[in-house]
């Protein structure tokens, strides 16, 4: 029986309203597991050194959701691919696959970074100072990837089978385990950066089980024992689709490694010092998580929608999609973009004051600094984004991924590094982000007006 023909019938405005508030809040729900944790530490004695320690700690908990959406979001979209074809076959074939190739590399990464993780650590920019907390906070963390891998993995695929809620709701209950366990373990259990993991893994564990009890209800596929039996020629597809949200994700990474790195060094010269730079560019990291969060979730929300439709050859549709979300992502990228500059200070309250550190006052200065600077274009970045996961789910895997890494990791990256070495000091690293969105921006827009053009109902 067909459960997903009104994806091509219903109103797309309404479409929209069913599949990307759910989708929203769940991306939202996500990064609060580290937003609470960096709030709660801040705000304790470990204040701004917890917040370095949490800063080195996050291009990890990338690195394993890059693997895990990769997956999840490519078994996502192959799975309403194949909705509109009518061939679920393929379908549970991909998603077996993926949730076998999911466990497998979570428990390859906990063996690596479990053997590296003092230099993994140190390279990500823990100082001295701080490398105590980050390996206390990541040594529990680490014990819980198969986890926090096969629900992000496997929410994804909920979502595509038409029941976001249950994936908000799966997000939900470990977002509010983690909330109100952070307290009690961090003040009343005066557990620190220990308490901080401990609560945040059992929220993982909540959100673990709501997933799991999803998939003995299914939708549109029933999983077998047959369906984990690997089968490479379905999942393939999958992968390709879901490339562009792991290099989407691994850029992340990268950007984060980099400027640890270099905010480490040139900070360490400068008057700032090491620490204060790193804790910063760690708060506005998980900020700037929330805000691409929003537009991701809009997008992600629409894939099924957008990926049906394209299946069924109904390009107007596809194109009416495509103008709704930019509309959505614009107002975002205009919110967020004055907020940044009109009440930095306020924003980076959130996450406590500075108390363990030499000048407190360098503290505000850079951080105002670098939300003012390095997030002047994040309305751009916001575009750029969403442009890269509308080509995922129209099923253009070239055009997502360049999408993807033109502006990360062909312009960020290489400037991150030209403009302090030419201009000096640190506060020169903050101009690299608006430069690169600039350019990312236009080319964005060269790929995807020609292809809009292109579709062209049959």
């Amino acid at each position: 029986m067909d459960h997903t023909n009104y994806l091509e019938t219903e109103k797309i405005s309404r479409l929209m309203l069913k599949f990307s508030i759910s989708c929203v809040l769940s991306l939202l729900v996500s990064a609060l597991y580290n937003i609470v944790d960096q709030i709660f530490i801040g705000n304790s004695e470990l204040s701004t050194l917890g917040n370095a320690a949490t800063g080195v700690v996050f291009p990890i908990f990338i690195i394993a959701q890059a693997f895990a959406w990769c997956y999840g979001d490519g078994c996502a979209a192959y799975l309403n691919i194949c909705q509109g074809q009518g061939n679920f076959e393929k379908a549970k074939q991909a998603i077996g696959t993926g949730i076998v190739i999911t466990f497998f590399t979570s428990l390859l990464l906990m063996v690596v970074f479990y053997l590296f993780k003092t230099p993994i650590l140190s390279l990500f920019g823990a100082s001295e100072n701080s490398i105590g907390y980050a390996i206390e906070y990541f040594n529990i963390i680490l014990a819980f990837f198969p986890v926090f891998m096969l629900s992000n993995m496997m929410n994804a695929v909920i979502r595509a089978d038409g029941s976001p809620a249950w994936s908000m709701a799966s997000m939900v209950a470990g977002a509010i385990t983690n909330i109100i366990l952070d307290p009690v373990f961090i003040f009343g259990a005066k557990w620190g950066m220990a308490g901080a993991a401990i609560a945040t893994v059992i929220g993982q564990v909540v959100s673990f089980i709501v997933t799991i009890i999803y998939f003995f209800r299914t939708k549109t596929f029933r999983l077998t024992l047959e369906s984990f039996r690997p089968h490479f020629k379905a999942f393939k597809e999958a992968l390709k689709l879901g490339a562009s949200s792991f290099i989407t994700q691994m850029t992340i990474v990268i950007i984060a490694v980099s400027c640890n790195i270099l905010l480490a060094k040139y900070g360490a010269m400068s008057h700032y010092g090491a620490d204060i730079p790193i804790a910063i560019i760690g708060i506005e990291s998980k900020v700037f998580t929330v805000v691409v969060n929003l537009v991701v979730g809009i997008a992600l929300g629409c894939q099924p929608i957008i990926s049906y439709n394209m299946g069924t050859e109904k390009y107007d549709r596809v194109k009416e999609l495509y103008k709704k979300i930019l509309i959505c992502t614009l107002i975002i990228g205009v919110i967020s973009t004055l907020i940044f500059e009109l009440a930095p200070r306020a924003i980076i309250g959130i996450f406590g004051s500075p108390t363990n550190i030499p000048n407190p006052d360098d503290y505000w200065i850079f951080g105002e600094k670098c939300f003012r600077i390095f997030l002047s274009l994040v309305l751009f970045t916001c575009v750029i984004k969403m442009s890269s996961i509308f080509f995922q789910a129209v099923g253009k895997p070239i055009y997502a991924v360049i999408a993807s890494t033109i502006r990360d990791i062909v312009l960020f990256v290489p400037l991150i590094i030209i403009f302090p070495a030419i201009f000096g000091g640190v506060e020169a690293i903050l101009y690299a982000s608006p430069c690169a969105d600039l350019i990312a921006m236009i080319i964005t827009v060269i790929l995807t007006i020609p292809f809009l053009k292109s579709l062209k109902n049959k």
